[in-house]
């Protein structure tokens, strides 16, 4: 059988470490640092080899540079964005017979870099000062791509500060907008709309994206990864444009990319984590990227598995891979706050506590850590402190979902309802494709007794997350309170879908709901499969008592009904110390007289119930 082939080959490894670059110049540094990660965790034995032959054919293939008594900087280097001024798509296999003019392009994108060289350097020291208007200023004149994308992006930058600024100015004022209004969006949208240059096209994607225009924003997303694989900002916005799991595999052929390519892997796996759906397939995916032949001590990896076994509820693996994390990456901040939500739902007071007392004397100021430190107060029931600390990771990043959630969860568990909601609706403006908020805003109106308002929240929810058992119940049970008992009965027969086997309050709600419906025979049913199931399980008989009686019940006023079933599920409840055994017996009495007056016919499995 022959292995499957490395997917990090030679080349992958040399643009990989040739985008850490790329991007930190632009001051791109999410994107920079992921690079970094990722190349970093590359075995050193495979990194080395793969990188001395990637530039050993690099040497030979490459044209000579455009000449210059300067000596190479690094803001001199060929920039990957002149590809794109001549609208040549970058896919697999299409880079190593490019026209003779394309060498003439980049070089002269290189002569320009090398006039701005002075302008690049300060604004990159600038823009690390985040003092964005100065960056401005500095390459407003300059003529390379490289200038013209560090402009438009300061130019954002500034605008969202002062975006933010005002808003802040309104907080709890009723003039507050949901979310900060950056209305130099359009402005800025008209300066790169008709750029071809990648790195401008992931800032038209990000103005666009952030003007509810998703599908031109998809467009430039596909244009900008054509003509720039490695800027992995760009595939983050592209996750956060996908609202389904039907809409990703739509998109994944559209990529200019093989299946196999790590990028697509990855982008596919933080795809499905943030729509709360990852499945093993994405589990498999994670599995080969930590291959040896790829990311094998990647946290950053290590890190997407975690979260999709959280979110396939498999808190055991899930902690043990955190774990494993936190002893190759001590101090990794990075999704801390979802290792809090498993060590919160597992109740592991003790790990959870150490945690919270490490971190916050390591970093108080990470909106993660503020998340940890409030499911530590949480979990000791102290919600006040927990809002506290809820409430000032939103302070230093207003997006930052989990935050906005969990304060609603604290709100909830103190009984204030309108300021649960409003905490609730801040973390839909954020993610409208998070169940979480709207399960909550669900359970919120269920508090103040607005079933239908809460009916209304718990269907967004289910439609987000169609298989979660407990949304389903929820949407149930509010049907149940309206009166509505046949769409309540249609939602509990949906949650037994996801639901595990041995499972027996559905079917006993079922079977209750069945009996106000005046259905006995459904009724029945459902109460025998309570049964069924508790004496597989070997529950004690109290816990199916009610459940025998009405099952005999009802076969005893039913023509042709199961007497000898009747008689031994009476008599099991009889013989029992339920508290039903002073109705069983008496039923047990009837039964006898009317076994006197009718003797039982077998029942056969072609007239049986059910």
């Amino acid at each position: 059988m022959t292995p499957p082939a490395s997917l990090m080959d030679a080349r992958l490894v040399a643009e990989l470490r040739q985008s850490i670059q790329h991007c930190a110049e632009r001051g791109l540094s999410v994107a920079s640092k992921w690079s970094s990660e990722l190349y970093y965790a590359i075995p050193s034995n495979k990194r080395d080899g793969l990188t001395s032959e990637a530039f050993a054919t690099f040497s030979t293939s490459t044209p000579a540079r455009s000449r210059s008594p300067r000596p190479s900087l690094s803001f001199a280097d060929p920039s990957p964005a002149s590809s794109a001024a001549l609208c040549i798509p970058v896919i697999p296999g299409n880079q190593t017979h490019l026209p003779s003019h394309f060498s003439d392009v980049r070089a002269q994108e290189t002569e320009l870099e090398i006039q701005d060289e002075a302008a690049l350097f300060a604004a990159r020291a600038f823009m690390t000062a985040k003092e964005f208007t100065r960056v401005e200023f500095t390459v407003k004149n300059c003529k390379s791509a490289k200038a013209q994308f560090i402009y438009v992006y300061s130019c954002f930058l500034a605008a969202e500060r002062k975006a933010q600024r005002d808003w802040y100015r309104q907080n709890n004022t009723r003039g507050q907008p949901p979310v900060p209004i950056n209305r130099l969006l359009t402005t800025l949208l008209d300066m790169v709309k008709n750029t071809t240059d990648p790195w401008l096209l992931f800032l038209k994607a990000v103005f666009l994206s952030r003007l509810n225009r998703r599908e031109e924003a998809i467009e430039s997303i596909l244009r900008s990864i054509s003509g720039y694989h490695w800027n992995w900002s760009v595939w983050t916005l592209l996750c956060s444009c996908v609202g389904d799991g039907d809409e990703l595999t739509a998109l994944l052929p559209l990529l200019p990319l093989p299946a196999t390519h790590p990028l697509i892997l990855m982008f596919q796996i933080r795809t499905m984590n943030e729509l709360h759906s990852p499945s093993e397939h994405e589990l498999a995916m994670c599995d080969r990227l930590l291959g040896d032949d790829c990311f094998r001590d990647s946290a950053w990896v290590m890190s997407l598995r975690a979260c999709a076994l959280y979110h396939l509820h498999d808190f055991g693996q899930a902690e043990q891979q955190f774990e494993k994390i936190l002893a190759i990456a001590p101090h990794r901040i990075d999704d801390i706050d979802v290792y809090s939500n498993i060590l919160y739902v597992t109740d592991n007071r003790l790990k959870l506590s150490r945690l919270a007392h490490e971190f916050l004397e390591l970093d108080k100021d990470r909106p993660e850590v503020c998340c940890l430190v409030g499911n530590h107060y949480s979990l000791r029931a102290e919600h006040e402190k927990a809002v506290k600390y809820f409430r000032r990771a939103t302070e230093l990043d207003r997006t930052y979902l989990s935050a906005w959630t969990l304060m609603g969860h604290e709100y909830v568990e103190m009984k204030n309802s309108h300021a649960a909601i409003e905490a609730y609706r801040r973390a839909v403006d954020v993610n409208r494709k998070d169940y979480r908020a709207w399960y909550g805003l669900g359970q919120a109106y269920e508090l103040l007794s607005m079933h239908r308002y809460a009916l209304y929240y718990y269907q967004h929810a289910t439609a987000l997350r169609p298989y979660d058992v407990r949304l389903w119940q929820a949407q149930g049970a509010c049907y149940e309170e309206i009166g509505r008992l046949k769409e309540a009965v249609e939602c509990l027969k949906r949650a037994l879908l996801g639901a595990d086997p041995r499972e027996t309050t559905i079917h006993m709600k079922l079977a209750k709901l069945y009996e106000e419906l005046d259905d006995q025979a459904e009724a029945a049913a459902y109460h025998r499969r309570v049964v069924e199931i508790c004496r597989i399980e070997e529950r004690p008989v109290q816990d199916y008592a009610k459940s025998s009686i009405f099952v005999a019940r009802h076969h005893m006023v039913i023509v042709g009904g199961d007497l000898l079933l009747a008689k031994d599920y009476l008599e099991r409840v009889a013989n029992s110390n339920a508290e039903e055994v002073v109705q069983a017996s008496d039923w047990l009495k009837k039964l006898k007289s009317v076994l006197i007056a009718r003797p039982p016919i077998p029942i056969t499995e072609e007239n049986s119930d059910r």
